[in-house]
């Protein structure tokens, strides 16, 4: 047996080493990350997401009525965004406190890597459904509406600037600016556990930087990122932030019935403007200097009352449903929390299907009951894949440790 203590005059290096890795995680590491435990809440509101991106993601149809969007400034993107920034942090924030930042920044990447892959995934899928369904049917309109007539035109430089991520077709924005904000969150968290508050000010100086002076990154054949990556990550650093004690220290405002009632107020606001947004008729009982602040709503650069509207749901839900809810157990939120415990597999199917959902209304799913119908579905078929994937791991899992228990019985 080889010891792996270095002896050295005086005492072991390995005493040296552990004495400084313990003098480095009392100075450095000023964060503290929430309670080692699964918020279910978590998972209920990520699953939320995943159906409120599909129900949005079927255009001219009644069922982007079922989703947030057309009752308020902030949607599923920007739940999903923060969530994110709040999961990651959680689980490769504990791995880099615990393991260190070599082991933790190598294991973020190989998510970014799993992700990438999905998308690429997703992408050439995609490309390949629009443009049969398209051609087989004659409807060449859907190479148009949904960004794939570049691929007839130039295939291969196409195709190469979708590998960059320049080139994204419609509804396939999502995934791009996540890659994007995983990739550079190694160093941001490595800071963060440090300086929270200080990346957390970093990260509105970027944003307002971004929205002053049109920062974005270039998108094939024109035009700019749909999602601004340099504006929304401060959704996800936010999320990072609530993670890393943000959350504890502001548990106060919880308290607060006058933030209360003004975000109950802002959410009745941003109710109206929405709607005056969507139906023009109504639009004649705004005031002008309203109508030029939030209509159109900034999606692309995140505007600022989509983050305030964010931030009111997030306060008044955390308010209403503790963490220890006993309805998080009920069996009709199952579903919900199954999508949301797998949620990169789900929201991929979710994304092609809301391009399925869209031909089979298209071609013949008229009136309000069948697209009703073709909705469900939808959200049937991603319920199915969740908990197909969540029995998969688990027979994985068990395999695993079967196997270790029979090595340990040799």
């Amino acid at each position: 047996m080889i010891d792996d203590t270095i002896q050295v005059p005086g005492r072991p290096l390995r005493v040296a080493f552990l004495l400084h890795r313990r003098l480095w995680e009392t100075i450095t590491i000023r964060s503290v990350l929430a309670r080692p435990r699964r918020d279910v809440r978590l998972d209920l509101f990520r699953g939320l997401a995943n159906w409120l991106i599909f129900l949005g993601h079927v255009p001219d149809s009644a069922l982007v009525w079922l989703t947030t969007r057309n009752y308020g400034f902030s949607d599923g993107a920007d739940l999903f965004v923060l969530i994110s920034g709040y999961t990651a942090t959680f689980v490769f924030g504990s791995m880099m406190m615990e393991r260190g930042f070599v082991i933790g920044a190598t294991r973020l990447l190989r998510r970014v890597w799993q992700l990438y892959v999905a998308h690429l995934l997703l992408f050439f899928v995609y490309l390949t459904a629009v443009h049969y369904l398209a051609h087989s049917f004659d409807d060449l309109h859907l190479m148009d509406q949904f960004n794939v007539a570049p691929l007839m035109t130039f295939p291969v430089e196409t195709l190469s600037q979708g590998l960059i991520l320049k080139f994204k077709p419609l509804n396939l924005d999502v995934l791009p600016p996540y890659i994007v904000l995983m990739a550079a969150f190694p160093a941001v968290l490595w800071l963060m556990l440090r300086w929270r508050n200080a990346v957390m000010i970093g990260s509105l100086g970027l944003y307002l930087a971004a929205r002053h002076y049109g920062w974005n990154l270039p998108s094939y054949p024109a035009g700019v990122w749909y999602f601004n990556p340099f504006a929304w990550q401060l959704l996800f650093v936010f999320g990072a932030w609530l993670a890393l004690g943000g959350a504890a220290a502001s548990r106060w405002l919880l308290s607060s019935r006058t933030l209360l009632v003004a975000s109950c107020g802002f959410l009745l606001f941003a109710f109206a403007m929405t709607l005056a947004e969507r139906i023009p008729s109504l639009r004649d009982y705004v005031p002008e200097g309203l109508t030029a602040i939030f209509i159109p709503n900034d999606k692309t650069n995140l505007g600022p009352y989509r983050v305030i509207h964010l931030a009111s749901l997030v306060l008044i839900v955390v308010s209403l449903v503790p963490s220890d809810w006993p309805g998080l157990k009920s069996p009709f939120l199952q579903p919900l929390i199954r999508c949301g415990q797998q949620s990169l597999s789900v929201f991929c199917v979710g994304l092609f299907l809301s391009f399925v959902a869209h031909f089979v209304i298209e071609t013949g799913a008229e009136g309000i009951w069948a697209q009703l119908v073709v909705g469900a579905a939808g959200l049937w078929v991603m319920t199915i894949v969740a908990y197909y994937r969540t029995w998969s791991k688990d027979v994985d899992r068990s395999r695993s440790s079967g196997e270790e228990g029979a090595n340990d019985n040799r």
